[in-house]
């Protein structure tokens, strides 16, 4: 399997070299040459593990299938807390993928595991030596994901941005108190687009720094293949649950900012896996919505900070991807849209890209009082506890069911937004989320995930803030001390 730019059809890469660089040369995402189908029939019975060492061989092929195996195996050893790693539950006529069990309380925890494991073998196969140097931006999870699971990895440094207002108290502790001898930790003063912004500057001026880089972003397709594969152990789940025959479609609503889970369950739609709809669900920031009902992108409006703060994006990476394959990957076309992106702040897809967006992809909204409406409703009818990103998606996967099963993706524990839940359910909560956390626990008779419980206690051990005009300094000081 070989990958190329979205922006330069000829610059082809290896499936290695793919997962080590991060983002293509040319300032464009790398993708797949091409999509396997898999036989569904032969991976029915699949657990999720099994599953994981399927994808990951057919997409990234010089890997042997005995180290894919083992890899997966630690990737994913006593790290969560269901033996499901991925359990669907049901609730009212919908069911929630429940992506939330692992160190870090989110689902970028399922990808962000084994990615370390495949960076640290491509640069095996490839007989790289030299420290590779991961930046990472944050809109709230990725960047404890990212910390969980390259802390202490040899040959690999991690720093990573977040927003320094907007998050949860709870997340940002998961960030600065993070111990690790590699890892850096820094908040912005920005949002999520300018740290991203910033970091992909660095990414396009590479050859200026005497340092081999890459992201632990979605940006990285080493991020995005391994998601698919918790979309086809839910197409199984529903099979094994007799709700389904082998064949049929399902629908997925999916918590969405940076277009990068919605984009790996089209990847496992462009692999075989019967998907009728896809709902991408938003919060205020509804520039992904506006997209797909209007085919216009357009980042020119007012930044919403919302109580799902890994939704406050307005620049959403990973639709580039999508541009290129509704465009059977016309690269002139991805290039001259993504210009006018940075030159104008907006483009307008073709005709017959609008179409075809259309034939899978659902866009909606959802206010925030909405999303806490949501929350209770789905706690009192069903007692489950569910975080803002989730509620988003349950609210808009209810306001599209159709004959074929709805899955909604439960992106995020909902003892991470305390205070928010506590509000939704008409209880008081909290300046302080970590006794809002103890009043949702004892409230819902629900125990709180330890790895979250102890980070109130725990020494906060990256306390900076800087400005985003900082990051290209920060890399050149990081540069200095590699060659000192």
């Amino acid at each position: 399997m070989k990958y190329s730019s979205t922006r330069d059809q000829n610059l082809i890469i290896s499936g290695t070299k793919a997962i080590l660089d991060g983002l293509a040369k040319d300032g464009g995402l790398v993708i797949p040459e091409s999509f396997p189908r898999l036989d569904l029939d032969q991976i029915k019975d699949y657990d999720f593990k099994r599953l994981m060492v399927e994808i990951l061989h057919r997409y990234f092929q010089e890997f042997d299938q005995k180290d894919l195996i083992d890899m997966v195996d630690q990737a994913y050893l006593n790290t969560f807390d269901h033996k499901d790693i991925v359990p669907l539950s049901l609730c009212n006529d919908i069911y929630l993928l429940e992506l939330y069990h692992g160190p870090t309380a989110a689902f970028k925890d399922i990808a962000l595991s084994i990615l370390p494991y495949l960076m640290a073998h491509a640069k095996k196969k490839l007989n790289i030596t030299e420290i590779t140097h991961i930046l990472t931006a944050t809109s709230g999870d990725t960047g404890s994901a990212a910390l969980a699971g390259f802390k202490d990895i040899e040959g690999f440094t991690l720093t990573v941005f977040y927003p320094s207002v907007g998050i949860s108290e709870i997340q940002k502790r998961q960030m600065t108190t993070i111990q690790g001898k590699n890892i850096k930790v820094f908040g912005i003063n920005g949002n999520f687009d300018d740290a991203q912004a910033a970091l992909k500057d660095i990414f396009n001026r590479s050859t200026e720094f005497k340092l081999t880089l890459s992201s632990a972003n979605s940006i990285n397709i080493g991020r995005l293949i391994p998601q698919m594969a918790y979309y086809f152990k839910a197409y199984f789940d529903l099979i094994k649950l007799n709700k389904i025959h082998l064949g049929d479609k399902v629908s997925f609503s999916i918590p969405t900012g940076n277009f990068g889970n919605i984009l790996a369950a089209y990847f496992a739609a462009l692999s075989g896996l019967p998907i009728k709809s896809l709902i991408c669900a938003s919060n205020e920031n509804r520039v992904l919505t506006d997209f797909i009902q209007s085919g216009i992108y357009d980042r020119n409006r007012d930044f919403h900070q919302t109580s799902s703060p890994s939704m406050d994006i307005l620049v959403s990476s990973n639709l580039e991807r999508l541009l290129c394959l509704l465009s059977d990957r016309d690269d002139e076309l991805v290039k001259e849209l993504m210009n006018q992106l940075d030159s104008k702040g907006s483009y307008k897809v073709p005709e017959f890209i609008y179409q075809r967006l259309n034939e899978i992809f659902i866009g909606q909204s959802v206010d925030q009082h909405t999303v806490e409406s949501t929350i209770k409703l789905i706690y009192e009818s069903c007692g489950i506890l569910i975080d803002p990103h989730t509620a988003i998606a349950v609210k808009a996967a209810q306001d599209h069911i159709s004959e074929e099963p709805m899955i909604v993706c439960a992106t995020a524990s909902p003892f991470k937004f305390p205070t928010t839940v506590l509000k939704a359910l008409g209880k008081d909560g909290d300046t302080d989320d970590f006794i809002s956390l103890e009043k949702l626990s004892s409230l819902s008779h629900q125990k709180c995930p330890i790895h979250l419980s102890h980070l109130r206690d725990a020494t906060i051990r990256h306390p900076l803030t800087v400005n985003k005009e900082a990051l290209v300094a920060l890399v050149k000081l990081k540069e200095h001390h590699d060659h000192d």
